[in-house]
C-alpha cells in the first residue's frame, strides 16, 4: 500500500516543468529527511495521508494525465522506491508521460539504480553542503556524501537534458537548492559541490523559505531571505561555474504556495476512476 496526500496540477514547479498546464503532482506521506523547517510538515513529520492500492495509484496518474498534465510527479517518492519500481513498471507504458522523481536528493545509489530506465527527469533537492547543518537541521548523517553520490547516479542515468517543441523537460535533472537565512557559505559551496558531478547541470535557486510555527522561535530559522542573502546566492551560482538555471522572486516566500493537502480531494478521483 501506499500513503499519499495530494494529486493534483501544480503551476509553480520549475517553468520547464509546469508549463501551460502543470505538472501532475502526486506527494507522497512521509520523508526520509526530518527538517524543521519543512513547508509540507504535516505530511512530511505529521504522516498526514490517504492509502491507496497500487492500482489507485495508477488511476491517480491516469487522472492527472486527462487534465492535461505535461508529466507524474512523485514528490517525497523515496520511502516508497521498493513498491514504485513495479508499479512504475505497470504505469508507463499505460501513462505515456514523462516519469519526475522529486525527492530530498539523500537517497542510496542502490535504491536509485531500481529505478533505472523508468525514471525520465531526476528533481531532488540539494540541501547542505555543511553536514554539521545538516544534523541540526534536518538529523540526516552524512549528507553530503550520500547527497553527492546519488546526484551523480541521476546524472549517470539521465546524461542529457532533453526537452520538447514546448520546451517541456522530457529526460534530464534539475537539482533544487533551497537557500537558508544566514547560511550563504553553505549555499556557496553547495553549488560548487553540484558543479563537481556537472557545470551544465540545471539548478533552481530556491528564494522562497519562511518560517513555519515549528521555528517561529529558532535564532536563525524565524525570518526570510534579505535580499541582498538572495543576490550573493545568484553570485555563488555563477562563480560555482553553473550556467544553466532558474531564480525565483523572492515574494514567493509565503505560505499561499504551499498546498492543500485535501484527502477528501484524493478519495474522490480515485472514487471516480473506480467507477470507471
Amino acid at each position: 500500500m501506499y500513503k499519499i496526500a495530494r494529486v493534483g496540477l501544480h503551476h509553480f514547479e520549475e517553468p520547464r516543468l509546469s508549463g501551460e498546464r502543470g505538472s501532475g503532482t502526486i506527494f507522497f506521506s512521509g520523508c526520509n529527511l526530518r527538517c524543521l523547517f519543512c513547508q509540507n510538515y504535516e505530511i512530511s513529520h505529521g504522516g498526514k495521508g490517504l492509502e491507496v492500492s497500487e492500482r489507485e495509484l495508477i488511476d491517480c496518474m491516469l487522472y492527472l494525465k486527462d487534465k492535461g498534465a505535461h508529466n507524474i510527479n512523485l514528490v517525497t517518492p523515496s520511502n516508497y522506491t521498493n513498491l514504485l519500481q513495479s508499479t512504475l513498471e505497470k504505469a508507463k507504458p499505460i501513462v505515456k508521460l514523462p516519469i519526475v522523481w522529486n525527492s530530498s536528493g539523500y537517497e542510496t545509489v542502490a535504491n536509485l539504480k531500481k529505478m533505472d530506465g523508468l525514471v525520465d527527469v531526476y528533481l531532488p533537492d540539494f540541501k547542505y553542503s555543511d553536514d554539521d547543518l545538516a544534523w541540526e537541521y534536518s538529523h540526516a548523517k552524512g549528507y553530503r556524501e550520500v547527497a553527492l553520490a546519488a546526484l551523480a547516479e541521476m546524472r549517470r542515468q539521465q546524461p542529457e537534458d532533453v526537452f520538447d517543441d514546448d520546451g517541456m523537460m522530457q529526460k534530464g535533472v534539475i537539482v533544487r537548492h533551497l537557500v537558508l537565512p544566514g547560511k550563504i557559505e553553505n549555499t556557496a559551496n553547495a553549488f560548487k559541490d553540484i558543479a563537481s558531478v556537472d557545470k551544465d547541470i540545471f539548478v533552481s535557486v530556491m528564494g522562497q523559505y519562511f518560517p513555519t510555527d515549528n521555528v517561529k522561535n529558532h535564532p536563525t530559522l524565524s525570518r526570510r531571505l534579505t535580499s541582498d542573502e538572495y543576490d550573493e546566492a545568484i553570485d555563488a551560482f555563477f562563480s560555482a561555474g553553473l550556467h544553466n538555471g532558474f531564480s525565483q522572486d523572492l515574494d514567493s516566500a509565503t505560505e499561499e504556495y504551499v498546498p492543500d493537502f485535501d484527502l477528501q480531494e484524493v478519495r474522490n478521483i480515485i472514487n471516480k476512476y473506480k467507477q470507471n
